[in-house]
């Protein structure tokens, strides 16, 4: 056969292989769409939502104070969705919804010739129902067969549900950022509303999420947030959803975020945060979706205790140092609305969110009897004795605008304003270290910092029980004398000599240890240092748990120059209030998984009189810690530990004798105000760090040791006579009555070992018989100091003697 004539007979059989061609390649589509539709969900699954079971934590006593979740999610009717709300997803997202069969033909088309002509496999064409299909179902992998499955599974979906089913499936499904699954969602972690109570322009910043909800996120990027609502904005207008007037004001309104705090039984939320991180910690993002609950050691009823004990100083500190002024202004030209209110004063406002029970106000009129407000609940009063404390004049006054905040006081409204000075508060139990109360700072929602376990911050004359425990254990008693008179340090590497002082500036010559300490006499714990020695309080100090690394290496560590948190000193105190043991603080009482089987339970060390415990513990080489492994100072609480009995770290007769010593402090000393409390089984120490810049206190009770913090975060004097009796006391007061309320008044039981003796007050030696100034001294029974005036006290060394 001719090369012609095969040409003519290909030609005739052309259309019969086209035909063929055409005939399996529409067989294999159709095959193809067979197979895929055969594996596609059914619609039915796709009305059912599995939510992920969040982390929920508690306090001992099953009360809420945290919950985390990988998702956040608030499920609406579609008759409850606002129509802007369905407007603007419409108009952001696809326009022809209601007109299109599930598919944006032309869409898909301009993403085939971008691929054409770019290589790039862009989403695009993507409808509301194709969006719902991906999101649900499908991967967002970029390959062309899952986009035809995300085409027939839209089309699927379209012929099975109504239009109105589709978007509310959509709204509630869709991620919008911020682990937040739908518009009920977004709305409250946004802005804390409902729905129905968005505005036009909080509406279209959610409405404009869906593509970008990292780079559109309004906490994140709110400049992109405003750029991309006022997009969502004008597509709404342009398709008749809004009005040219409701156009300009909603682009005019400036994008806002106020999170949704959860709502919980007790705030506790610095706490909730150190499980968060101990929970990822272990179990990764497993942790928040996996349903675990976590119970905590905290007592809900200390703790609320603790919040309000806290707070109340701090605010009292804050009317004690003045009124700084209005927090804010309105703009003028919110004046004016002032008489009937306006949703842009109320915007003004929720830019100011509520701190603490601290609530925004904004001025409408003051007179010097009268301060009239307006907040976002409605109009009040503030009485002329709840602002006084401002000490207004006319050059110091409130005018119609300016914002403030108040704070509720039984039935009344008091002026008020956010603290600038900060605090902390740890009370834990000293038989194992269980963490019973916890705040961080005056509102978590300020910064998650925190203090308690985080701020190492100077002591101050907390430290120096430890100190006077060291010189008990080192051949010392309450009974020794030592000389509270000036000292002068004269080194040729300072600036200047040295010239240490008491606080107040007064002397009183010899003076007995026990009373040294009652009145916290700077000069004497000098002495007591020197006399020691610098290395042999460093060896010692840290079997009460703080790491001998943060004490320096010279005399100023006599007067608490030494850096611990709250937490680390709550420990130390508490191995003084539970006999000589050391606990390490712990704050995770349980784990339980989603089906309420115990994961993991605490079972610390724990503090035993009577447990034939062997003899004190040596320190460590290195001086950090006793050389029992479980004595090791943690940098913060230890959430679980093994169970058994906590190392005996300091013998009980110095433990008795320091606590005697700090039960003195409470009764006549630098704390005596405690006696309010009408309790005498309590003990505990002031502190004031040089400058007024840290007041502390810390004290305890036979089972409970509590320590307050009060400071700038940048180290900075607090003012005059703002020290540990004034401006951190209260809180522990606060504190102790409202949690020893019922608990039985009992001190840690004397130990064998110790004598009664009378001595002569003034030398501190064993007094004459007929001696009628005499006073009785408790005193180790080895130790009984002599009768005459020839025994002296151990000779002082010198710093530089101990350094080398």
């Amino acid at each position: 056969m001719t090369s012609s004539e095969l040409y003519q007979k290909a030609l005739r059989l052309a259309p019969w292989l086209a035909a063929i061609v055409v005939i399996l390649g529409t067989a294999g589509v159709y095959a193809g769409r067979a197979s895929l539709e055969s594996d596609l969900p059914s619609i039915e699954s796709l009305r059912e939502l599995q939510l992920s079971v969040p982390l929920r934590i508690y306090t001992e006593d099953n009360k809420l104070i945290g919950e985390f979740g990988a998702e956040r999610r608030a499920l609406l009717k579609y008759k409850a969705l606002p129509p802007k709300v369905v407007q603007a997803f419409l108009a952001a997202e696809d326009a022809n919804f209601f007109q299109h069969s599930g598919v944006d033909y032309m869409g898909l088309l301009r993403a085939g010739v971008k691929l054409a002509t770019t290589g790039d496999k862009a989403q695009g064409g993507s409808t509301i129902t194709m969006q719902l299909a991906r999101n649900v179902f499908l991967s967002s992998e970029k390959t062309f067969t899952r986009k035809f499955r995300e085409i027939l599974l839209a089309q699927k979906i379209e012929r099975e549900l109504t239009k109105e089913e589709i978007l509310e499936l959509y709204l509630n499904k869709i991620y919008l950022g911020e682990r937040a699954y739908g518009v009920g969602a977004a709305a409250k972690v946004y802005f804390d509303k409902d729905v129905k109570d968005l505005t036009l322009s909080e509406i279209a910043v959610i409405a404009s999420l869906p593509k970008a909800p990292s780079t559109n996120n309004p906490v994140k990027n709110p400049a992109r947030a405003a750029e991309r609502r006022n997009y969502v904005l004008r597509r709404m207008l342009e398709l008749n959803y809004i009005t040219k007037q409701e156009y300009t004001a909603a682009v005019a309104s400036p994008v806002v975020v106020r999170p949704a705090h959860m709502a919980v039984d007790v705030d506790a939320h610095y706490v909730a945060e150190m499980v968060r991180v101990e929970m990822f910690t272990k179990y990764g993002e497993d942790a928040y979706n996996r349903g675990f609950t976590v119970i905590t050691t905290i007592n809900a009823n200390r703790q609320i205790a603790a919040n309000a004990a806290l707070r109340r100083s701090l605010l009292d500190y804050d009317e004690r140092h003045g009124y700084r002024g209005a927090e804010a202004k309105l703009t003028p030209d919110l004046i004016p609305l002032l008489t009937a209110g306006s949703p842009k004063i109320d915007l003004a406002l929720d830019e100011r969110p509520l701190l603490s029970g601290l609530v925004p106000a904004v001025v409408t009129a003051f007179t010097a009897d009268t301060l009239q407000l307006l907040t976002r609940t409605g109009r009040v009063s503030v009485a002329q004795n709840d602002f006084k404390w401002a000490n207004f004049s006319a050059k110091k006054t409130l005018l119609p605008g300016d914002i403030v905040r108040i704070k509720r006081v039984g039935e009344r409204w008091r002026l008020a304003q956010v603290p600038q000075v900060q605090g902390a508060f740890v009370a834990l139990d000293p038989k194992d270290g269980a963490i019973e109360a916890l705040i961080g700072g005056y509102d978590f929602f300020q910064g998650k910092f925190n203090r308690a376990t985080q701020a190492r911050r100077q002591v101050g004359s907390g430290f120096k029980p430890f100190l006077y425990a060291t010189a008990l254990a080192n051949g010392y008693t309450p009974a020794s004398v030592f000389l509270d008179a000036p000292v002068v340090f004269d080194d040729p590497n300072l600036e200047s000599a040295w010239r240490p002082e008491n606080y107040g500036g007064s002397f009183n010559g010899p003076m007995r240890m026990r009373e040294a300490l009652v009145q916290s006499r700077n000069l004497v714990s000098i002495r007591i240092l020197m006399a020691l020695g610098i290395n042999t309080a460093r060896e010692f100090i840290p079997r009460f748990g703080l790491p001998a690394d943060r004490m320096p290496r010279d005399l100023t560590l006599a007067l608490g120059t030494a850096v611990y948190t709250p937490l680390e000193l709550a420990r130390g105190y508490a191995t003084i209030a539970n006999g000589g043991f050391l606990v390490s603080p712990y704050f995770i009482r349980e784990i339980r998984d989603a089906k309420g089987a115990v994961l993991l339970k605490a079972a610390p060390k724990v503090a035993c009189s009577s447990c034939g415990l062997p003899p004190p513990a040596e320190p460590a080489p290195d001086g950090t810690a006793p050389a029992n492994p479980t004595a090791t100072a943690p940098p913060a609480a230890a959430p679980l530990s093994t169970a058994g009995s906590a190392p005996r770290v300091v013998d009980p007769q110095v433990i008795w004798l320091i606590s005697d010593m700090l039960h003195d402090v409470t009764v006549r000393g630098t704390a005596a105000a405690v006696n309010s409390l009408g309790r005498s089984d309590l003990a505990g120490k002031t502190g004031t760090s040089n400058d007024e810049t840290d007041a502390w206190f810390n004290g305890f009770q036979k089972d409970l040791v509590a320590v307050s913090w009060v400071g700038f975060d940048q180290p900075t004097p607090m003012g005059r006579g703002e020290v540990g009796g004034r401006a951190a006391l209260p809180i522990w007061m606060d504190f102790m009555r409202v949690a020893l309320k019922g608990v039985p008044q009992e001190r840690l039981p004397r130990p064998s070992g110790l004598a009664n003796v009378r001595i002569d007050p003034l030398t501190g030696k064993l007094a004459d018989a007929d001696d009628a100034n005499a006073i009785f001294e408790t005193v180790q029974a080895d130790r009984i100091p002599a009768a005459d005036s020839g025994t002296e006290a151990p000779k002082e060394k010198s710093a530089a003697e101990d350094l080398f």
